[in-house]
């Protein structure tokens, strides 16, 4: 007999540890990253890391949503703005890492759909499996014996496995039925119509423009072109010459505010009132937007998004001139409409002029040397305050400037014989000189102004079909059941055994009353066989009453 030999190592020590597995190839890598990226599990992780990476957009603001929002942040925090502002925060949705994490997620839905899909198309052509050789086996079973033929009990049972489009297969004495294939269509419609959804957002954004101007009421007018507004944003894949022609003139503006109680100052009403064209030498039209009424104009939406006022100032230099005539507007920056806003005058000599300050709609005082503060958002008491300034506006250099912030490298403040600060004080209608003989500055009137935002989504129907239609599908697999049951009859005797037994392919807790009903079912039309009483039976129960009577007696007989 041949026998086998171990060599032993050398030395007595232990046996060598086997060797690692091999590193995998190239191509065996690239198929495991692949196969992690398109699981479900890989998926969900990037919907929530979706979710996560678009909360910092709520949190600071946006620079193609808010420009002026963006610049009061940046003077605020000057710190933290720049940090931000390179790890693109002010443009989280167009950042490269937002846009890293909505590409991986739209590939892992993909690749997750249609393995998915090939798999469910195979389903649907696939019949009931056979039921296993033992169904007490399975998590809910039932029996019960009858006297009707096998035949008879299968063919009923056909037709109550069958309800509720099931599908059944007989196969001799055994019935196969399985429902709820719906449930993985549901869930498909559900995950394709997110990629639909990410797609088309993407898409509109690529294609789409977004931008807002002011326009002041009472003859105020915006013109369809880059050079009106005051912020403007495009997608990569959108051609700024082909903007929409059309042009709009604001005639009114009213805006109503909760008077009394707990409320007051509240908003009730914005409605800008005026009149279109769609193009030059067309007809106009009018228009009237209210919030979330919006106008639409050869496929861009005209919304209201901001509201306040613009003071009418005039401004005469020290020459005599009147250097400034019109109306600025004054941005709000809380619930009352305290508004600040800048006014330059470059035309004025023999230096130019710049003004910044705040404008109260109704202004109060809280004491003597206290700043007057607003009450109300409404125009009830207007007030005018200005801190002034003189020398290079620093605009003839060429670099862009907001019309909201004061450039003061090259302005000297104003002041008053004293050296303090000169400041400027007036309500409706007053006028006061400034200091050195350098003019005049006059509270002439009050207009309204309107923020409008013009935005441009191609297919913006689209995500609301597909988040409706997607909603349905996650609706239909939540609610779907998919279940397998089998039905087995055998002869025994006279007798006929029915076995039923059923199997959920999604945990619930209905599947033993459901069988219990089918049970039901079959038992009203094929009852359940009664046994006969055994005459046999009957004579232990007379001995035992003979016993027990004798027992009886010697019971009394005792003393």
């Amino acid at each position: 007999m041949a026998t086998t030999t171990t060599e032993k190592p050398k030395g007595g020590g232990r046996p060598p540890k086997p060797s690692s597995a091999p590193a995998l190839s190239t191509r065996e890598t690239l198929r495991w990253a692949w196969r992690q990226l398109t699981s479900m599990r890989t998926a969900l992780f990037l919907l929530l890391l979706l979710a996560v990476a678009a909360i910092p957009g709520s949190l600071v603001p946006q620079r193609g949503v808010d420009a002026q929002a963006l610049e009061r942040y940046q003077i605020q925090h000057p710190d933290l703005a720049p940090v931000l502002d390179r790890l693109g925060f002010f443009s989280v949705y167009t950042s490269p890492w937002f846009s890293a994490v909505y590409l991986l997620l739209m590939v892992s839905l993909v690749g997750c759909i249609l393995p998915r899909t090939l798999v469910y198309l195979r389903a649907l052509r696939a019949r009931p499996p056979k039921a296993p050789r033992n169904l007490e086996r399975l998590p809910e079973s039932r029996r019960y014996e009858t006297d009707a033929a096998e035949d008879e009990v299968v063919a009923h049972a056909r037709k109550v496995l069958g309800r509720g489009r099931a599908r059944v297969d007989v196969v001799g004495s055994e019935v196969r039925a399985e429902s709820g294939y719906l449930r993985e269509a549901g869930n498909l419609v559900f995950h394709v119509c997110l990629v639909v959804v990410l797609v088309s957002v993407a898409a509109g954004g690529l294609l789409g423009y977004r931008g807002s101007a002011i326009v002041v009421d009472e003859g105020g007018g915006f013109s369809n072109d880059l050079t009106q507004y005051d912020e403007f944003s495009a997608g990569a894949l959108f051609d700024t010459d082909t903007l929409p022609p059309f042009s709009l003139t604001l005639d009114d503006f009213r805006a109503r505010f909760q008077l009394s109680g707990p409320q007051r100052g509240a908003p009730r009403e914005f409605e800008a009132l005026g009149r279109y064209t769609e193009r030059p030498g067309a007809a106009e039209k009018p228009f009237d937007i209210q919030v979330n009424h919006p106008l639409d104009i050869d496929g861009t939406s005209v919304f209201i998004v901001g509201q306040g006022y613009a003071p009418v100032i005039k401004v005469t230099d020290g020459d005599g001139k009147v250097a400034f005539d019109g109306a600025v507007p004054f941005l709000p920056e809380d619930g009352t409409y305290t508004s600040t806003g800048v006014v330059k005058v470059p035309d004025a000599g023999p230096e130019q002029l710049g003004f910044q300050g705040f404008f109260l709609p109704t202004a109060i005082s809280v004491g003597d040397d206290a700043a007057p503060i607003s009450a109300f958002p409404g125009a009830a008491n207007p007030n005018l305050g200005l801190f002034a300034y003189y020398g290079d506006l620093g605009l003839d250099d060429g670099d862009p400037q907001s019309v909201f912030i004061l450039d003061k490298d090259d302005l000297t403040q104003m002041t008053n014989a004293d050296g303090t600060p000169f400041r400027i004080n007036l309500s409706q209608g007053q006028v006061t000189d400034l200091p050195d003989g350098r003019g005049s500055v006059e509270f002439v009137g009050l207009r309204q102004f309107v923020k409008f935002q013009f935005s441009s989504s191609p297919g913006l129907q689209i995500p609301l079909w597909a988040t409706s239609i997607g909603v349905l599908g996650l609706i239909m697999s939540l609610s779907i059941r998919p279940r397998r049951t089998w039905l087995r009859t055998r002869r025994e005797g006279t007798r006929t055994v029915v076995e039923v037994a059923g199997l959920d392919r999604v945990s619930r807790g209905d599947l033993g009353a459901d069988l219990d009903e089918v049970l039901r079912e079959l038992q009203e039309k094929h009852p359940p066989s009664v046994d006969e009483p055994d005459p046999d039976d009957a004579e232990p129960d007379a001995h035992a009453e003979t016993d027990k009577s004798i027992d009886d007696q010697h019971e009394d007989a005792r003393p």
